[in-house]
């Protein structure tokens, strides 16, 4: 069960125990009683509700605020800062581990970035995820939903590329009745929908650039015009865009935004493609497997680790699903594999998905040499053997990016 408690942002050793109802204030009747000048005698209230535990301001005189932002009531979260005058408190719950990001991996350098994100979902900064298709940046978009705040309300997703531009506009802002052909009634658009939660914009270097317009003055403004109508209305959802394209290439050729491109590149994800994450493979294997209850001997998971998986994660999580539909209540041996990977599709895939993804995979491939050097005091035989290759291929990446091994050698 989960004991909330209240404490003060830098001192460790008050703690306030909270109650189903808890009053705060500088009254002695208070339940968690704070003398100061600035705190009215009955300041806020802490309630649990089925929702969660809800504060509310009680007319203070400095008002209540909750991660820097005046409220008159709203949901708590474990590790919330509350300022009540100038003190500032944190909210927890004892039996709450909601520390980390819920996203893991035994890649050292992409579990590091992922656990960056426990700061980032707490913000309402728009995030921007880059990186090929198939590596899962719409896990990472409800990951980041609901580590967030904004739990409480809804996570809406939009494809940008699924869509034609009329009905686009009309599925992120709205339609009044009668704006066009098919618009028999008023519609709330994704916007609305996701008021109070987050916005996840799918595929956003498809979107056209008329409406990349429109897109820019909702975020930078904080409210939309539904199609039709003759006024404005004001917003509030976190927006989390991703893409598989080259957004500076399309900048470059006059088919994305700058000015939307750093609106939105506020901060930056870049899942790495699977064959640059392997030490996850038997990971997620097994995590697709149970699902689609198929067993797979171990031949035949190190024949799948010499593929090069050019759909990522959503062509192995395909791949365990076409196993357990040609196979049932088989285990899958290293015979089988051939007949589940599509050979034909794979070299096309495969040239383009690395010419598309180049510069992502490159930055990733450097950063994870540069920790290993950085760790091994500039042993290469030793960061040949943790990154999994020869030291001859070790020695032509860093001469390709330029890395100086003597800055790494005490």
């Amino acid at each position: 069960m989960q004991k909330p408690f209240l404490k003060f942002l830098n001192e460790k050793k008050t703690i306030f125990n909270l109650d189903e109802f808890s009053t705060i204030g500088s009254d002695d009747h208070c339940q968690v009683q704070i003398k100061s000048e600035d705190i009215s005698e009955r300041h806020a209230r802490i309630e649990k509700k089925d929702r969660g535990y809800l504060i509310r301001d009680l007319r203070s005189n400095q008002g209540t605020l909750v991660n820097g932002a005046q409220v008159l009531e709203a949901y708590l979260h474990d590790g919330d800062i509350i300022q009540l005058g100038s003190q500032e408190l944190v909210f927890g719950l004892e039996a709450d581990i909601r520390n980390q990001f819920p996203i893991k991996s035994r890649n050292e350098v992409w579990n590091q970035e992922l656990q960056s994100l426990v700061h980032v979902a707490k913000r309402k900064d728009p995030v921007l995820i880059l990186g090929p298709s198939g590596t899962g940046k719409d896990v990472i978009a409800k990951a980041l939903h609901e580590s967030s705040n904004r739990v409480q309300g809804n996570y809406v997703s939009v494809n940008c590329s699924a869509l034609s531009e009329t009905l686009i506009e009309s599925e992120l802002f709205g339609h009044v009745r009668g704006s066009f052909t098919g618009a028999m009634n008023d519609r709330k658009g994704a916007f609305e929908a996701a008021r109070g939660g987050t916005l996840f914009l799918d595929e956003i270097g498809d979107l056209s650039y008329s409406l990349q317009a429109k897109l820019l003055r909702a975020l930078e403004n904080g409210e939309i015009r539904p199609v039709g109508a003759d006024h404005n209305v004001m917003t509030d959802v976190r927006v989390i865009a991703a893409t598989h394209q080259d957004l500076a290439q399309k900048i470059r050729e006059g088919e994305f935004r700058s000015d939307l491109y750093f609106r939105l590149n506020v901060i930056t994800v870049t899942p790495p493609a699977l064959c640059f994450r392997m030490e996850d493979f038997e990971d997620l294997l097994y995590s697709f497997a149970k699902v689609q209850r198929v067993r797979f001997s171990h031949g035949a998971i190190l024949r799948l680790k010499k593929h090069s998986w050019p759909g990522n994660i959503r062509e192995l999580k395909n791949l365990v699903s076409r196993a357990a539909a040609l196979f049932p209540k088989e285990q899958i041996t290293e015979n089988h594999i051939e007949k589940l990977i599509d050979r034909t599709f794979l070299q096309n895939e495969d040239e383009q998905n690395l010419h598309q993804n180049l510069p992502v995979i490159k930055e990733i491939e450097k950063q994870m040499i540069i920790k290993r050097l950085t760790a091994n005091k500039g042993n290469q035989r030793r960061t040949a053997s943790d990154l999994g290759m020869p030291k001859s291929t070790l020695h032509d990446r860093l001469k390709y990016y330029n890395i100086d091994i003597g800055n790494f050698k005490v």
